[in-house]
């Protein structure tokens, strides 16, 4: 679903992205470790054809993200930080309008149902987003993925200041789509929810995937330990 090949993205004299081989499969969650600057965020503005690469290959869905980058967006969905709603508008207008753009003609009650999947409460779907929290902005963002259909979903820090509860509903819906067959690829800074999501976990540093686990391969701590050796942090001994 997100296959990427020897992705590299270079400033001047500075690898942004150094040949990196990636691959997202249906129905697998695969967490990006780093630090800022790391490359996370350049490998999902290139998938999103932000961006151009240097060299190298990206395909959603076997379609070359550079020479079809209209064509991919009709396969994914993307949730950074700080989803942009519009704040005047309400849930239901917001998923409306965001479903319509992928050519999605959906009645008021196929727009509710998906609203409900997502978690969103009932109460909240005819107000403002602006007086929405961060959670619920984002339990939007994944009621237009299910609304779009997505294939693939690209996530940039999506938990990020998010309280425990809503850190942890945001990880149960990305299982529901994983479960619909969704390929996920998430950077975060997050080793905690990445060992509770993931499928694979990677760790990048100046440009470079330097490690790659299965999830189950290790534990929370094990995973603590190898990204702060990676990373060349000194980790404080008890």
């Amino acid at each position: 679903m997100i296959r990427i090949e020897n992705l590299t993205k270079t400033y001047g004299d500075l690898a942004a992205l150094d040949t990196l081989n990636l691959e997202v499969n249906k129905g697998e969650i695969y967490c990006l470790l780093g630090a800022n600057g790391a490359g996370k965020t350049t490998t999902i503005n290139l998938l999103l054809g932000f961006i151009k690469p240097t060299s190298g290959n990206a395909f959603i869905n076997e379609i070359d993200v550079v020479k079809k980058p209209k064509l991919t967006k009709n396969h994914l969905a993307y949730i950074p930080e700080n989803l942009m709603l519009y704040p005047s508008l309400t849930a239901i207008e917001n998923l409306d309008y965001f479903s319509g753009i992928a050519n999605k003609k959906l009645k008021k009650h196929e727009l509710e149902a998906f609203l409900v999947e997502a978690g969103l409460q009932e109460s909240a779907f005819n107000k403002s987003v602006a007086k929405y929290s961060k959670g619920m902005r984002q339990k939007v963002g994944i009621a237009i993925a299910l609304a779009k259909d997505a294939k693939v979903l690209l996530l940039d820090e999506p938990t990020s200041g998010l309280d425990p509860k809503a850190s942890n509903e945001f990880g149960q819906l990305l299982q529901k789509l994983r479960q619909k067959g969704v390929a996920t690829l998430m950077a975060t800074h997050d080793l905690f929810r990445a060992k509770e999501v993931a499928t694979t976990i990677g760790v990048m540093k100046d440009g470079q995937l330097k490690q790659q686990w299965s999830v189950d391969e290790l534990s929370l701590k094990e995973l603590e330990d190898s990204y702060l050796e990676t990373m060349n942090y000194n980790s404080l001994q008890s």
